[in-house]
């Protein structure tokens, strides 16, 4: 074995896929690339993510307490990199990076049209925001695009780097 530096662990423990986060604050629509969450509960399905107090979108998250996690398939990953390496206090990104907003049914953040799923969120805890930047969602609407029927995900794990979904297995569980 050799010694990691601390600060390199997290490139071990990879939450998930890499969505993309939209919100709606004051009529105006943005979009951020998020790596940092996670599943908590299945029914209703809740998801723990970490929004950054120093991005644009913690702001409409926390006033509105609602947004969307789109997510894309490997297929978009310049345009997820793009989305993560600008903020949107000084532009549209929706604009300038060529996504599609949709409208919501149950939340006024869109939805984004060349994502493979997209989860309508409300904010149910924010006990974790002053310490952590963590906003514990509870999903209220969730669509899938037919037309995707097997998309590859990517991962974040570090400096510029991702990696893709690869072999699916299967194993019989016991679990529902």
């Amino acid at each position: 074995m050799k010694e990691l530096p601390l600060a390199e662990v997290y490139r071990l423990i990879e939450p998930g896929p890499v969505v993309l986060l939209t919100t709606r604050a004051r009529g105006r629509a943005n979009v951020m690339t998020m790596s940092w969450h996670m599943m908590v509960e299945f029914t209703p399905p809740t998801i723990a993510c970490v929004v950054s107090s120093d991005d644009f979108s913690f702001g409409a998250l926390r006033d509105t307490k609602e947004c969307v996690i789109a997510i894309p398939a490997v297929g978009l990953a310049e345009k997820v990199v793009a989305v993560g390496n600008c903020s949107g206090r000084d532009r549209d990104k929706f604009a300038t990076i060529w996504l599609t907003p949709l409208p919501a049914e149950q939340v006024a953040a869109p939805l984004v049209a060349e994502c493979f799923a997209n989860l309508e969120c409300r904010v149910v805890d924010t006990r974790l925001v002053n310490k952590y930047d963590l906003f514990v969602l509870e999903v209220v609407k969730a669509w899938v695009d037919p037309g995707q029927p097997k998309p590859k995900t990517m991962h974040h794990i570090g400096k510029g780097t991702f990696v893709v979904d690869g072999e699916t297995m299967h194993f019989d569980s016991r679990m529902p």
